[in-house]
């Protein structure tokens, strides 16, 4: 019998155990009898992975199985037609153990401490009994298209925690800060059991607003010196937020991180609430020392309570849902209208004329929609488009 002697990597903390082990096989050699060559013979072969049905996706994500978990966002991020159909089944099941968590999405400039302040954060919620759930989203890479940063290695502590479970994911460019599936991916581990959910954007900017769309307590953080003050002044995220924070209050900066906190109070006196019922307010922390977190705790956990009294919480979870229906149907249009066999094989023709400015682009837009019009005929979609006969999953 061959031994299977078990391997450590370098970076496994002194705490893990066999399960980040990687096991080599010894071969034995059987003498081929054409002068001294020997042939190798495995002793044993790893079985193939067994594909997972549809209720092992959904038994394993409501018994908090974390591989499966991860398996299961795995497949709700693939863009396989037959990944997307087999998802959309088990989000039906995992629908009716959603909604129970608080959702928190913290955007920021980088360099602003974000996921410092998230693995501090994080690990207070974790060592008061809370479960949570870090959805970080990386910019991508324009080459590979795949995450650049690594959020979760520089959440050491956080990602060793029982209570807690981190999922990076590569932006794939889209606008807006977050993943196109992080709404499906977010829904999984609320179906986990994961009591609050954290969503860092990847924070280039005041562009960086999409995640308003699907959290309930948006946080912006800040630095000083760095330009927000002024920055502030202007619209766009400012008037989206629940609350500011001011990270890096500590050592000689924390004079500098209060006055800062009065002037974004300030800015947001003249600006119209974005949550009816709630005033949003600038707070300062040190992600560093960890003053200044439990406050902002206290201040999402207000925030849960006010609005869900008054109704806005809830009324605001129905109308995310429906926009993301909305979201959901124009990205399904855009897939189907450049996937069409006849729209593909004249878009260069297409380019070329208006390159030339032999045709106005107006034109052209006009040509390829009437085009694509074209399968609609008789009320009759070509086959293979997205919306095809059985595809289409109905909620009860």
């Amino acid at each position: 019998m061959a031994e299977k002697k078990a391997k450590k990597p370098e970076w496994v903390p002194n705490s893990g155990g066999d399960e980040f082990a990687s096991y080599l096989v010894e071969v034995v050699t059987e003498e081929t009898g054409e002068g001294n060559s020997t042939k190798a013979t495995p002793v044993s072969q790893l079985p193939r992975r067994r594909r997972l049905t549809v209720d092992d996706y959904i038994k394993g994500v409501l018994s908090k199985d974390r591989t499966i978990i991860a398996q299961t966002i795995t497949l709700v991020e693939s863009n396989n037609p037959n990944h997307m159909e087999t998802a959309q089944l088990v989000l039906k099941e995992l629908l009716p153990y959603t909604g129970k968590s608080i959702r928190v999405g913290i955007t920021g400039v980088p360099g602003a401490g974000k996921s410092t302040l998230i693995e501090v954060l994080g690990s207070k919620l974790c060592e008061q009994g809370n479960t949570v759930a870090v959805l970080a989203v990386d910019p991508s890479s324009t080459i590979t298209r795949g995450s650049i940063l690594g959020d979760k290695t520089r959440m050491e502590y956080l990602s060793r925690h029982p209570n807690a479970f981190i999922r990076p994911t590569a932006s794939g460019g889209t606008l807006g800060g977050v993943n196109r599936k992080s709404r499906e991916t977010m829904l999984v581990c609320e179906a986990a059991g994961f009591d609050v959910i954290l969503i860092e954007t990847v924070g280039v900017g005041q562009s960086e607003v999409t995640v308003r769309s699907m959290v309930d307590f948006f946080l912006l953080v800040m630095l000083t010196g760095a330009g927000d003050e002024l920055q502030g002044i202007k619209k766009g995220v400012m008037e989206l937020v629940d609350a500011i924070l001011v990270n890096k209050a500590d050592g000689e900066n924390k004079q500098r991180a209060l006055g800062a906190k009065v002037e974004f109070n300030r800015i947001l006196h003249y600006l119209q609430p974005f949550t009816d019922g709630w005033t949003p307010n600038a707070y300062t922390c040190s992600a560093l020392t960890g003053e200044g977190i439990g406050e902002i705790w206290k201040v999402i956990q207000e925030f849960s309570i006010v609005t869900r009294e008054s109704g806005v919480f809830m009324g605001r979870r129905r109308k995310q849902t429906i926009n993301w229906m909305y979201t959901m149907v124009e990205d399904a249009l855009r897939t189907s209208f450049y996937r069409h066999p006849t729209v593909s094989s004249i878009i260069p023709m297409m380019e070329e004329a208006v390159g030339n400015g032999k045709v106005s682009a107006t034109m052209a837009a006009n040509q390829l929609l009437r085009t694509f019009e074209d399968q609609f005929t008789n009320g009759v979609m070509q086959e293979g488009a997205p919306f095809a006969k059985g595809s289409l999953i109905v909620y009860e």
